[in-house]
């Protein structure tokens, strides 16, 4: 077997879709076996089907006791071929929503009392897998399409380097699968010049507007000249991608134009995709 993914990560987080974006893509995937049986199940397979891409899914209704000794299966199954680390996170308030829009109870409900506590305690049992979790994904503004893409770009091709370049508003919360995080609201806001509002960052009059201020082209500058020394690094050391995220207060126009001119800055040396996280929110 040559490569395993864990996928795991929060009740309501994703976890179900991102294993049907992984059978998409040919992995034979396994869902809810208890831990500790996962490398007798996966040196079966090993064995007796010669697979070449294995999904497990695994959640925090494995016992307490195997999800603490974590460590010792993840050692077993590194020796069948290997082994990346899948977690998905979304933000409490929006696990709270879709728990109550599907009603459907969480795993850790007959224990706790409220959904706030059920989530605080999951955080805690999944804690060892997320420590050793390769692949963060925060899927609290990503549907089923945007959650495919992004297992495209962070699975990478062999020994690639994928730059993910993406753009939030400080307003809407901070990514929670940022790499790096570089905060732009500093810059003058166009925000506040009423024939500029209605443009995003991609727009003409927004990009004029921010390359007339010395602080932008100097922002861009420092921002683009760290990565430019530090993603050959990263790539030496076998990453598959790496995620920079620029806020700004609404995501919309500083954000956005850093991203733009960071893209057409690295394109030509790297694999880069881009992501406008709010740009549903765009005027």
């Amino acid at each position: 077997m040559k490569r395993i993914l864990i996928v795991t990560g929060q009740s309501g987080s994703g976890k179900s879709s991102a294993l049907q974006v992984l059978e998409d893509l040919g992995y034979y995937c396994i869902d809810n076996l208890p831990l500790a049986l996962l490398p007798e199940i996966v040196e079966k397979l090993d064995r007796e089907n010669n697979l070449e891409l294995l999904a497990l899914g695994v959640d925090v209704r494995s016992t307490r006791a195997d999800l603490q000794e974590f460590d010792q299966v993840f050692q077993q199954l590194q020796s069948h071929g290997t082994v990346d680390i899948i977690y998905l996170t979304t933000r409490d308030q929006e696990l709270i929503a879709r728990f109550s829009a599907s009603r459907r109870p969480h795993p850790l409900s007959a224990r706790f009392k409220s959904l706030n506590e059920c989530i605080q305690e999951e955080k805690n049992l999944l804690l060892p897998i997320q420590m050793r979790a390769t692949v963060h994904i925060d899927t609290t503004d990503k549907s089923v399409h945007d959650l495919k893409h992004v297992l495209l770009s962070k699975l990478g091709q062999a020994d690639n380097l994928i730059v993910i370049l993406q753009s939030f508003g400080f307003k809407h919360g901070i990514p929670l699968d940022a790499d790096y995080v570089f905060d732009v609201r500093h810059l003058p806001n166009p925000h506040w010049d009423l024939e500029l509002r209605q443009y995003s960052g991609l727009d003409v009059p927004v990009q004029k507007f921010l390359e007339s201020t010395p602080q932008a082209s100097e922002m861009f500058q420092d921002i683009y000249g760290f990565l430019e020394k530090w993603l050959p690094a990263f790539a030496e050391g076998h990453r598959h991608y790496m995620t920079v995220s620029i806020g700004c207060t609404g995501g919309q126009h500083r954000s956005v134009y850093i991203v733009d001119r960071l893209k057409k800055a690295l394109e030509a040396k790297w694999s880069v995709q881009v992501l406008h996280r709010e740009m549903k929110h765009w005027s």
